[in-house]
């Protein structure tokens, strides 16, 4: 077998593509606006085998590691370590971090459910008069909300420009959003993040209402709606499945440093 550095997008995508679900983020940064920041790994064998992702958009780099075939996937990660930053983030499936043992100090950042919409009728149910569009101009008030009530989140402010942040206010306040990591209409694909409400409007609904509404608006331009949630997020992921999502992986988080 050969490792390659992948350049084609249609010959990744069709490998992504066994497991559209599996691989949201990967499929959505095939897209323009992220491919820029993206590096591609392969492990070939006539046709393409398996498929890595560095992701050098943000400030941390992430690699994901995704796959149904671990024995693979261990074959292709332990032949690119050389080519890895010192520090990076990484989303694995199964026990795949144990490839990086001998070279990286591994700091588990818990264990994560991937959850895909599937019964969008569900958002239905849920009133989302309140919910307001937000646009780059709000990005203070939005910055500030994520300080507050969800300071380990990941936000890249440049998601903003695609229209597909929503919130509740409460009189003129910020208090409850949800937005995407991911969203490419080329592909029909996104993946929900960024997530939170006020912890003193907590418990009133507002995260499923403001979640229903971006749902609904995702869907008139693409097919597939996913998300990550940490496994012992409870009210998140019961959240979630009234929502219409189901879970259809797990996966584990982790923080290299060489």
């Amino acid at each position: 077998m050969r490792i390659v550095c992948l350049h084609d997008k249609n010959e990744i995508e069709v490998l992504l593509r066994q497991n559209t679900f599996l691989h949201l983020y990967s499929i959505g940064d095939l897209d323009d606006f992220f491919w820029q920041h993206t590096t591609w790994y392969g492990l070939q064998e006539n046709t393409l085998k398996q498929v890595v992702l560095l992701y050098t958009g943000s400030s941390l780099p992430v690699l994901l590691g995704l796959t149904a075939e671990p024995i693979l996937m261990a074959h292709l990660l332990r032949s690119i370590i050389h080519l890895l930053p010192r520090q990076f983030y990484a989303h694995l499936s199964g026990d795949l971090a144990q490839v990086f043992a001998g070279d990286y100090q591994i700091q588990s950042h818990g264990l994560h459910h991937k959850m895909a919409l599937t019964n969008s009728q569900l958002l239905a149910d849920f009133d989302t008069s309140e919910v307001v569009q937000l646009t780059v101009e709000n990005a203070d008030e939005i910055e500030d909300l994520y300080r507050l009530s969800y300071p380990e989140n990941w936000f890249d402010s440049r998601m903003l420009e695609t229209g597909y942040y929503y919130g509740i206010r409460r009189g003129n306040n910020l208090v409850s959003i949800a937005g995407v990591h991911v969203y490419s209409p080329q592909y029909k694909v996104t993946a929900l993040g960024n997530i939170t409400t006020h912890p003193q409007f907590r418990g009133q609904g507002l995260s499923k209402s403001v979640t229903a509404r971006l749902c609904q608006e995702l869907l008139k331009t693409v097919s597939y709606v996913g998300l990550n949630v940490k496994a012992d997020n409870a009210i998140a992921i019961a959240c979630y499945e009234k929502l219409g999502f189901k879970r259809i992986g797990t996966y584990e988080e982790y923080l290299l440093n060489l």
